[in-house]
């Protein structure tokens, strides 16, 4: 077997809408291709003894083992490998059930495709398990050796890519309330929201949080200086440093027992308690300073009492955990170091932040925390003994937490939530040594030793013992408060042919309004009337560029088929999806080869308009008009017939429809005819003489209807669009070259030659043709350019693209010449190949009054070349 391609979609796709992430390995299944698995020596006894837990797939036989008894019977390998791949996702802890593996054009070639979790872990999943069946295949066994390696190696990639768990958390609580989320390229911040709308976050510091509050928590000395001056509760301390001020700073805070951690620690490093005696204080101070950027050390009197963490978000109190140091409970049996290896096997225990709890690691700081107590790593504790292996009760140092939000007193909320206050965040996460959290601390000598910004949610979120606490949901309602909006109206348009003009015609529309709209096409990026980056932008990184714009506020997204293809749309749903039409192009590429594929693939984006929104359909084409069966909100349909049934029959209903009627565009509501406008008056349609540009016009308008712009504002901006080759270059672009006039198009495949035949054939005098195709389409589509090209115009000159794509130098002319003399073998033409020779030859031979039409490989040179010739 041969791994030809691996892919990765992160949006609704052609596979799936529901599913977003998804692999797609394409691959070659070489001998294998014609043996099922049941002829396979071994394979099943294999797969099952590897892979036991298979059982649990149901498959197509809909009930457990239903999988393994499709392998027992006979199946294919790709099948096999779809299914593999997710099994070992889901032994690492990563919930994945979607999968297809479908034959391309190609025999015995397959897409396989998966669900993921973390993207580089998915793309590894499916690597592993090719490996794992072709051992079995060859050999009969995969070893459990080489498995275990693939599981760690799947928790290697997983803890590296996926988010920390206090962003996960928010994350999560965002997709509840459908609100879309991005990470950005830079210091791990998550987007949540869309243009105008957005919000940002990383870790949980939020867009709220203030830069001097940010620098005050993390000043340790500065928070406990202004905290005191407000009357609250803090451990008397001072801050030297050097180890000469050591012994002076003891005496100020009133001697032994101390505390001593740095100035600007983090996650519990450097920090020893209750320190007795100096030779200790010496070690501790050692300790604080290395673990200090500044060299500056804090030391506090040491107050007695258990280690409490209370959560502050938006100046609310919103959960408790009191955090118990890591420890192991003797049995009086085994050894603190045996002891420790059995409480690491507890599963929620891993690397790092990963997991809600973190492994226990033995080092220096262990051993001397157990000489303290006096044991070392081979002492055997009595049973129900605890001892205790760090000083500080932080998670991340392999502590546990217990939920105490229901017992803390009033007055000790009221205190925390004016802490927070004092200090400016809008998330804190207060440290309190207390030995009881439900009296004032006024009463215990209770006092607050830290305000930490970006506190940790998942001792809240996951405490080893008490009431989990949804601490997400206050972050989402303080950065959207109910009834604030997070997405910006997105209108996305696709379809085979004339998708950058609806798509600038709509933005112009919207434009009318006055807001700033973002929207991308084959030409560019563009932000109102500025041009971010030139080029074929119509996948989903443009569309990302316009929805993680802070400035927009209406996205206008040309949504291509290469993009959906390859990554899937960067959108999860869209107010309107315009699909224009489907027709024969790109077959062959991508493994979509028939027009019915297409269909699919164009489809994505009618099926992704959201509930209260429309797709915009072409009531006129048979492929289009049916993707209403499979639309989840509204359908609004656009024709160029008012008597087409689908049209007649919708707006009986109460439906929605733009048709072009007696010269008009015009909007069809209930019983009511909204005209819009003369299409003699809409400079896109060319005096009326393009009917397809008439049709773009229609989607554009009831696209801007639906989404109530005012009648007014579109006839506005039908009106004063007007398509030029700087604004839509290669798009109906027409040139008066005094004697005569040419046209420029970038028409390459039958459907686009059609619709510019509309106004082909409208013209009034000779109509000479520079036509051409690209190399990389069928050899019967570029047949049909040449029958259209000899239906279309008077004289013919064929030429061929810079880049053949693969085609010998005259296969491209030679097929389309084909399709010339099959059509009308009487129509003259004449092969030029190259291009700039093909368009001086046209306008040098047309005659006055007549129209070349130049179908162009290079837009912007035939455009350079016309425009010398150009009247001035």
């Amino acid at each position: 077997m041969k791994i030809l391609k691996t892919q990765t979609l992160r949006g609704p796709n052609y596979w799936s809408i529901r599913r977003k992430k998804l692999v797609i390995m394409r691959l070659d299944l070489e001998d294998l291709a014609e043996k099922p698995s049941n002829e396979i020596p071994g394979f099943y006894e294999g797969l099952v003894k590897i892979l036991p837990s298979l059982v649990e797939h149901y498959c197509s036989p809909g009930y457990r083992g239903g999988f393994l008894e499709r392998v027992q019977q006979g199946t294919y390998m790709g099948h096999i490998i779809e299914h593999i791949a997710l099994e070992l996702q889901e032994l690492v802890g990563m919930p994945v059930g979607f999968g297809r593996t479908r034959e391309t054009s190609t025999p015995g070639v397959y897409n396989v495709v998966f669900e993921y979790v973390e993207e580089q872990a998915g793309r590894y999943a499916g690597r592993a398990a090719v490996r794992m069946c072709q051992a079995i295949v060859e050999t009969g066994f995969y070893s459990k050796v080489e498995l275990e390696q693939d599981l760690a190696d799947l928790r290697d990639l997983a803890a590296h890519s996926s988010l920390g768990p206090s962003t996960e958390t928010i994350v999560k609580e965002a997709e509840t309330r459908q609100i879309p989320w991005t990470l950005l390229s830079a210091r791990a911040m998550v987007q949540f929201g869309y243009g105008i709308y957005q919000k940002r976050i990383q870790a949980t510091l939020s867009q709220n949080s203030g830069i001097l509050a940010v620098e005050l928590a993390c000043d340790k000395e500065g928070t406990k200086t202004i905290l005191r001056d407000s009357g609250i509760p803090v451990p008397k301390g001072t801050v030297i440093q050097y180890l000469d001020e050591l012994e002076g700073a003891i005496k100020e805070v009133g001697g032994y027992p101390i505390v001593i951690k740095p100035l600007d620690g983090n996650h519990g490093r450097g920090i020893t308690i209750d320190i007795n005696s100096w030779e200790l204080a010496e070690e501790a101070y050692d300790l604080a300073s290395t673990a200090s950027k500044s060299r500056t050390v804090i030391v506090e009197r040491y107050y007695k009492g258990s280690d409490h963490r209370i959560l502050i978000v938006n100046g609310k109190l919103i959960a408790v955990a009191e955090r118990v140091p890591a420890h192991v409970i003797g049995d009086g049996r085994s050894t603190i170091e045996e002891l420790i290896e059995e409480t690491n096997k507890d599963p929620n225990r891993g690397e790092g932040h990963a997991n809600i709890l973190t492994k226990i690691v033995v080092d220096r700081t262990v051993e001397n925390i157990l000489e303290r107590q006096g044991y070392n790593i081979s002492s055997v504790p009595n049973q129900g003994e605890m001892v205790y292996l760090r000083a500080t009760a932080n998670l991340s140092t392999g502590g546990i937490a217990i939920d105490r939000t229901d017992e803390v007193h009033p007055e000790n909320v009221w205190l925390a939530e004016r802490v927070a206050k004092i200090i400016g965040l809008d998330i804190a996460g207060i440290d309190v040594v207390t030995p009881d959290i439900t009296k004032p601390l006024r009463e215990v000598d209770g006092v607050i030793v830290e305000v930490n910004a970006a506190p940790g949610f998942r001792m809240h979120v996951a405490p080893s013992r008490g009431l989990p606490r949804n601490v997400a949901a206050p972050v989402i309602d303080m950065l959207f408060p109910p009834g604030t909006p997070c997405r910006i109206p997105i209108i996305a348009i696709t379809g085979t042919n004339g998708k950058t003009t609806t798509t600038r015609l709509t933005a112009h529309i919207y434009r009318q309004t006055g807001k700033v709209v973002g929207y991308t096409t084959t030409d560019g990026i563009y932000l109102g009337e500025h041009l971010v980056e030139k080029g074929d932008n119509t996948g989903p990184y443009s569309a990302g560029v316009i929805l993680r714009d802070p400035t927009v506020e209406i996205a206008v997204l040309e949504s291509a088929r290469g993009g959906i293809l390859r990554s899937g749309l960067a959108f999860d749903q869209c107010d309107v999806g315009i699909v224009l039409n489907v027709a024969a192009d790109h077959l062959g590429l991508g493994d979509i080869d028939t027009i019915e594929q297409m269909a699919k693939v164009k489809s994505v984006v009618a099926e992704v308009v959201a509930p209260n929104g429309y797709a915009v359909l072409n009531a006129d084409d048979p492929l289009v008009a049916p993707m209403a069966e499979r639309v989840k909100g509204k359908v609004a349909y656009f024709s160029m017939m008012p008597n087409n049934p689908i049209i007649e029959a919708h707006v009986r209903r109460g439906g929605i429809a733009a048709v072009y009627e007696n010269g008009y565009l015009s909007i069809l509501e209930g019983e009511w005819t909204l005209r819009i406008e003369e299409a003699l008056n809409v400079p896109m349609t060319m005096g009326g003489m393009a009917p397809f540009m008439i049709a773009n016009a229609l989607a554009a308008c009831v696209g801007a209807f639906v989404q109530g712009v005012d009648i007014e504002l579109i006839r506005q901006g039908v009106r004063t669009f007007v398509p030029s080759a700087d604004q839509t270059p290669g798009r109906m672009n027409l040139f008066n070259l005094g004697a005569h006039h040419a046209l420029i198009d970038y028409a390459h495949n039958p459907a686009g030659y059609e619709a510019v035949s509309g106004f082909v054939k409208n013209w009034p005098g000779e109509k000479i043709g520079v036509v051409g195709g690209p190399g990389d389409r069928r050899d019967d589509d570029l047949i049909t350019l040449g029958k259209l090209s000899a239906q279309m115009f008077d004289q013919i000159l064929i030429k061929e693209d810079d880049d053949t794509r693969g085609r010998e130098r005259g296969e491209v002319a030679n097929l389309i010449v084909q399709g010339i003399v099959s059509e009308n073998p009487n129509t003259p033409y004449k092969i030029i190949l190259n291009e700039v020779e093909a368009l001086e030859k046209g306008l040098d031979k047309i005659s006055e009054g007549g129209l070349v039409v130049i179908f162009p490989d290079s837009v912007s040179r035939s455009i350079s070349l016309i425009e010398k010739r150009q009247v001035k």
